[in-house]
C-alpha cells in the first residue's frame, strides 16, 4: 500500500518552504532517495480500477424488470403449455439474448476513460538526479524530483515551478481556458485560487507551448490533479436515463396488470365456468403471456439503433443507446465554452488605427504599420502544408495579415529579421528588428498596452507622425478599456526607424517609439451557435455555460450568443471562487439565477450538474477536456467533442460530436424527441393491441366462446404486432416538435394522452372482434356446429390481425388525423403493412397453412364483414380524435 502524499497549497508558498516541505533541494534527489520514495509513494501512474468481464456486462443486461418478466413468462409458458409454449418461449429467449448482446456491443468498454487518461502520460522526463540531468521514465518520478521543461514537452507530474523563462503552458484540457497560461513566479496566489489562476504551478498532462522552465514535483500518480479527476471519474454516479426509468415504470405497470388478469381469469374459469384448476391455470398463463409485448425490448433497441444511424449522418456519434432518447427529454444543456460555443481559435476582431476602430473584415492598405508590426514581431511558423504553428495569439495576427493579403513569409524575404528581443513575462513586450530596402532598420514592438504605452513618445495619425499628448494617451486607454469590456485580448503595436542595428537591450530598442494601433482578439462564437441557443430556448431548454475561462470573457460570449440577454443588468455569472464559499445546501438555493459559471474546477462542474438534477431536471453536459470527464459521467447525458476532445472526455461520454458544434446538439435533441415520440407510438400500438387480445379472450370466456387459440395469438404478436411497431419507430417528426417544452424526468410513456388512447383503442378493437365473431355465430353459412365454429374462429382471427394493421395508421399521432399527419410519408411503414397483411392472409388462404392454424376458407360475404369490421377501427378513432381536438385536449397534452 503506497503512502499518502502531501496535498498542500504549494502555490501559496515560496520556493524555500516548498523544498523544505518536500525534503529536497534545487539540485534534486539522489538515486537512492528517488528509489526509496518510489517504494514509499508508488509509481507515477493512475490506478486501473476494477475491470468487469464481458460476461459480467452481458449479465447486467438481464437486470431490467421487463426482461425478467419476459423470462418468467417464457418459463411458465413451457410448464403449462408444453410444446406450443416452447415455441413462444424460444421466440422470447431469442429476442432477449439479441437485445443483451446488442447492448454490450453498443456500450463498449466502461474503462475507456481511465485507459485514455493513462495513455496521455508523458513517457520520458528530464530530471535532475545525483546533480546531473538525465532522462527517466515518467512512471519513476517521485515528489521532490526537479524536472526541466521546454516547448513541446508534456508536463509529467504536478510541480511547483522554480524557474520560468517566457514559459507558457496550454492547460485547456484541465481548465478550459482557450489560450496558454503565462507562468509568473513573482505572483502572489491566494489559497482559494482555481487551477487556472495558479500561475506558479504546472500540472500533469498539460503542454508546454513556449519558453522553458524548471520545477519541483509536488505530487504524482493519483495525487495529481489528473489523478484526482480519475478518482472522481471512477466514483461518479451513473444516472439512470429517463428511458430506463420509463421502461422500469412500464414494467411495473405490466407486472401488476398481468397478475390481476391472471388471477381474475383463473378465478372466473375455475369458480364461474367450473374448469379444472390446471386448465384454468393454463388459460390464465396464456392470457398473461398475451398481455406482455415480448417484442417491445427488441423494438426499443431497433428504434434507438435507427436513431443512432440518423444521428451519425448528422455528426453525432452515439456510444450508448439510451442516450438517443435522453436527448429528447433534456431540459438543461450545460455547455463548455471553448470549442463548442466558440471556434477554439483566436481571431482578430477589432483594430484601432489612426483614431478609427475598424472591424476585422474592413479593408487595409498593405503599408498599414499596425498590420506590419503585428506580423513582424511574431514567431509564428508555417509548415509545409501551409498550417500556422505557434502561440494562438500570434497565429491569429498572422492569419489576419493573410486575410488582408499581407503574407509575412514573403515580406520577410525582402525585409529580413536581423535582431530580436524575445517576449518575457517581466517586460511583457516582444521586439524584432528588420533591414529595409532603403538601408534603414525598422524596430517592430508589440505587447501589453499598459507597458508599451510608457515607452511611446510619438503617435501616428491621419496627418502623419507627431508627438503624443496626454489627451492621446487618455483616448488610447479609453479605447483599450472599451475593447476589454467586450472580452477582447488586446495588444498594442509601436515602431521606430534606426539608421543602424541598435544594441539589443530593452532600454535601447524599446524606447522612443511611435504608437500605431491596438488589436483586439477573441475566440469568437461559432456562427451557428447563436441560432442554436435561440432554438434551444424556444424548445424550453435552458442553455448554461460552464467554463474554466475568465469571467469577463465568458460573460461577453454568453451575451453575444443570447445565453444572457444583452440588456440584462442582473448578475448571471458565478465564479468557482464564489462557489467554494457556499455549501451544497446554500448553492441549491441560488443556482437557478446563474446562466454562466467561470473559472470552475472539475468538482464545481459536478456540483452544478447535480444541483439541476436535484431539481428533477434532465441535464446534458458537453466537454472536451480531462476536467470535464467527471461531470460528463454524472450528467444524464455526457456529450464529448470529437475533434478537440481528449480521449478521456470521449470515453466518459454517452455521445460524441463529430464536428464539436453546439448546433449539432440541438439537431440531436430534435432527433431524440422524435425517437421518444416514436417509441411511445410503438408502445401505444403494442399495448392497445395486446389489451384487445386479452379483453377478447377474457370476455369470450365469460360468454362461453372459444374465440382464439394460443397459436393465433402467437402469430399475430409475431407478425402484425412487430412489423408495424418497428415501422412506427421511424415515423418522421410531427410538426412543431421543437416548439414544445421538454418532457422532463417526470413524464412517462403514458403521458401526453397515450394512456387514454391505449384504453379506448383497446376497447374498440375488442368490441369489433367480438362483434364479428358474434355475427358469424348468429349468421351461419354452414349447418354443422363445427363448421360454424371454424368460420367464426377464422373471422375473429382475420379481424384481429387486419384491425391491428389498420390501427397502425391511427397511432401515427395521438390527436391529429392520419390524413393530416400523412398516410404515406414513411417508406418502411408503406411496405411493412402490406407485407404483414400478406403473411396474415397466407395463414388463411394457402392450403396446409390454414390446417396448421386451425382456420377455414371464408366466403366473399364473410370477408366483407371482416374488412368492414377492421376499417371501422379507423373511422371510430378519427371521430374520437376530432372530438378531442374540438375540446382542446391536444393543446393540453403539449
Amino acid at each position: 500500500m503506497s503512502k499518502e502524499q502531501k496535498k498542500e497549497a504549494f502555490y501559496t508558498q515560496d520556493t524555500e518552504t516548498v523544498f523544505a516541505s518536500l525534503e529536497s533541494t534545487k539540485k534534486g534527489l539522489s538515486s537512492d532517495q528517488a528509489k526509496q520514495r518510489l517504494e514509499t509513494y508508488g509509481p507515477n501512474e493512475l490506478d486501473e480500477g476494477e475491470k468487469r468481464t464481458m460476461f459480467q456486462k452481458f449479465l447486467d443486461q438481464f437486470k431490467d424488470l421487463m426482461i425478467i418478466i419476459l423470462l418468467v413468462a417464457a418459463a411458465l409458458s413451457v410448464i403449462t403449455e408444453g410444446m406450443e409454449g416452447l415455441t413462444d418461449a424460444i421466440i422470447i429467449l431469442v429476442v432477449v439474448v439479441l437485445n443483451a448482446a446488442f447492448g454490450v456491443y453498443q456500450e463498449g468498454q466502461a474503462e475507456a476513460a481511465i485507459e485514455a487518461l493513462k495513455s496521455m502520460s508523458s513517457p520520458l522526463a528530464r530530471v535532475r538526479r545525483d546533480g546531473h540531468v538525465k532522462e527517466v521514465d515518467s512512471k519513476e518520478l517521485v515528489p521532490g524530483d526537479v524536472v526541466m521543461l521546454e516547448a513541446g514537452d508534456v508536463v509529467p507530474a504536478d510541480m511547483r515551478l522554480i524557474e520560468a523563462a517566457s514559459l507558457k503552458i496550454e492547460e485547456a484540457a484541465l481548465t478550459g481556458e482557450s489560450v496558454p497560461v503565462e507562468k509568473d513566479l513573482s505572483a502572489v496566489v491566494a489559497e482559494d485560487a482555481g487551477i487556472g489562476d495558479r500561475v506558479n504551478m504546472a500540472y500533469q498532462n498539460s503542454n508546454v507551448t513556449y519558453g522553458r522552465g524548471m520545477g519541483v514535483i509536488t505530487n504524482t500518480g493519483m495525487y495529481t490533479e489528473v489523478g484526482h479527476i480519475a478518482g472522481m471519474l471512477a466514483n461518479a454516479d451513473e444516472t439512470d436515463t429517463p428511458l430506463k426509468q420509463n421502461l422500469n415504470q412500464l414494467s411495473k405497470v405490466l407486472t401488476y396488470l398481468v397478475l390481476i388478469i391472471a388471477a381474475v381469469t383463473f378465478a372466473v374459469g375455475v369458480f364461474v365456468r367450473g374448469q379444472a384448476p390446471l386448465n384454468g391455470l393454463m388459460t390464465a398463463v396464456a392470457l398473461a403471456v398475451a398481455a406482455i409485448p415480448e417484442g417491445l425490448p427488441a423494438i426499443v433497441t431497433v428504434v434507438l439503433s435507427l436513431g443512432t444511424q440518423t444521428l451519425a449522418k448528422r455528426n453525432s456519434i452515439v456510444r450508448k443507446l439510451p442516450a438517443v432518447e435522453t436527448l429528447g427529454s433534456t431540459e438543461i444543456i450545460a455547455s463548455d465554452k471553448t470549442g463548442t460555443l466558440t471556434m477554439n481559435q483566436m481571431t482578430v476582431e477589432k483594430l484601432y488605427y489612426k483614431g478609427q476602430l475598424l472591424d476585422a473584415n474592413d479593408d487595409l492598405a498593405l503599408d498599414n504599420m499596425a498590420l506590419r508590426v503585428m506580423n513582424f514581431a511574431n514567431d509564428t511558423k508555417v509548415d509545409r502544408k501551409g498550417k500556422l504553428i505557434g502561440d494562438p495569439t500570434e497565429t491569429a495576427l498572422v492569419q489576419y495579415g493573410l486575410d488582408h493579403n499581407f503574407d509575412v513569409t514573403e515580406v520577410l524575404k525582402s525585409e529580413p529579421r536581423v535582431g530580436e528581443l524575445p517576449f518575457d513575462s517581466d517586460r511583457k513586450l516582444m521586439s524584432t528588428i528588420h533591414k529595409l530596402a532603403d538601408g534603414k532598420f525598422l524596430v517592430a514592438v508589440k505587447g501589453a498596452p499598459d507597458q508599451l504605452l510608457k515607452r511611446v513618445t510619438h503617435i501616428e495619425d491621419a496627418d502623419g507622425v507627431r508627438e503624443i499628448t496626454d489627451t492621446d494617451k487618455e483616448t488610447i486607454l479609453a479605447t483599450n478599456k472599451a475593447m476589454a469590456k467586450q472580452a477582447l485580448r488586446i495588444l498594442m503595436m509601436a515602431y521606430k526607424y534606426e539608421d543602424t542595428v541598435p544594441e539589443l537591450e530593452s532600454e535601447v530598442v524599446e524606447n522612443g517609439l511611435i504608437f500605431t494601433g491596438l488589436v483586439g482578439m477573441i475566440d469568437p462564437e461559432r456562427p451557428e451557435a447563436a441560432e442554436a441557443v435561440r432554438v434551444a430556448k424556444e424548445a424550453g431548454i435552458r442553455p448554461i455555460m460552464i467554463t474554466g475561462d475568465h469571467q469577463d470573457t465568458a460573460e461577453a460570449i454568453a451575451k453575444r450568443l443570447g445565453i444572457i440577454d444583452e440588456g440584462d443588468t442582473e448578475d448571471h455569472v458565478f465564479t468557482g471562487a464564489e462557489l467554494n464559499e457556499l455549501s451544497d445546501e446554500e448553492f441549491q438555493k441560488v443556482f437557478k439565477q446563474y446562466s454562466v459559471y467561470a473559472r470552475v474546477s472539475p468538482e464545481h462542474k459536478v456540483r452544478i450538474v447535480k444541483a439541476w438534477q436535484n431539481e428533477g431536471k434532465v441535464v446534458a453536459m458537453t466537454g472536451d477536456g480531462v476536467n470535464d470527464a467527471p461531470s460528463l459521467k454524472t450528467a444524464d447525458i455526457g456529450i464529448g467533442m470529437g475533434i478537440t476532445g481528449t480521449e478521456v472526455s470521449k470515453g466518459a461520454s454517452d455521445m460524441v460530436l463529430a464536428d464539436d458544434n453546439f448546433a449539432t446538439i440541438i439537431v440531436a435533441v430534435e432527433e431524440g424527441r422524435k425517437v421518444f415520440s416514436n417509441i411511445q407510438k410503438s408502445i401505444q400500438y403494442l399495448l392497445s393491441a395486446n389489451m384487445a387480445e386479452v379483453f377478447t379472450i377474457f370476455f369470450a370466456t365469460l360468454f362461453g366462446w372459444d374465440v382464439l387459440e394460443p397459436v393465433h395469438l402467437l402469430w399475430i404478436n409475431l407478425v402484425t404486432d412487430t412489423l408495424p411497431a418497428i415501422a412506427l419507430g421511424v415515423e418522421p417528426a410531427e410538426p412543431g416538435v421543437m416548439t414544445h417544452k421538454p418532457r422532463g424526468r417526470k413524464s412517462s410513456f403514458f403521458s401526453g394522452g397515450v394512456m387514454g388512447a391505449i384504453i379506448y383503442q383497446g376497447i374498440f378493437q375488442t368490441l369489433l372482434v367480438l362483434g364479428v365473431y358474434g355475427w358469424a355465430i348468429f349468421n351461419p353459412e354452414h349447418a354443422t356446429n363445427a363448421e360454424i365454429h371454424a368460420d367464426a374462429l377464422t373471422m375473429a382471427f382475420a379481424t384481429l390481425g387486419l384491425i391491428q394493421l389498420v390501427h397502425a395508421y391511427n397511432v401515427k399521432s395521438v390527436y391529429q388525423s392520419v390524413f393530416t399527419v400523412g398516410l404515406f410519408n414513411n417508406k418502411l411503414f408503406n411496405w411493412s403493412i402490406p407485407l404483414a397483411f400478406l403473411i396474415l392472409m397466407a395463414t388463411i388462404v394457402i392450403p396446409g397453412f390454414n390446417q396448421f392454424f386451425h382456420v377455414s376458407h371464408l366466403s366473399v360475404s364473410q370477408w366483407a364483414v371482416v374488412v368492414i369490421g377492421s376499417f371501422l377501427m379507423l373511422v371510430l378513432v378519427e371521430i374520437v380524435k376530432a372530438v378531442q381536438r374540438a375540446m382542446g385536449q391536444d393543446q393540453k397534452a403539449i
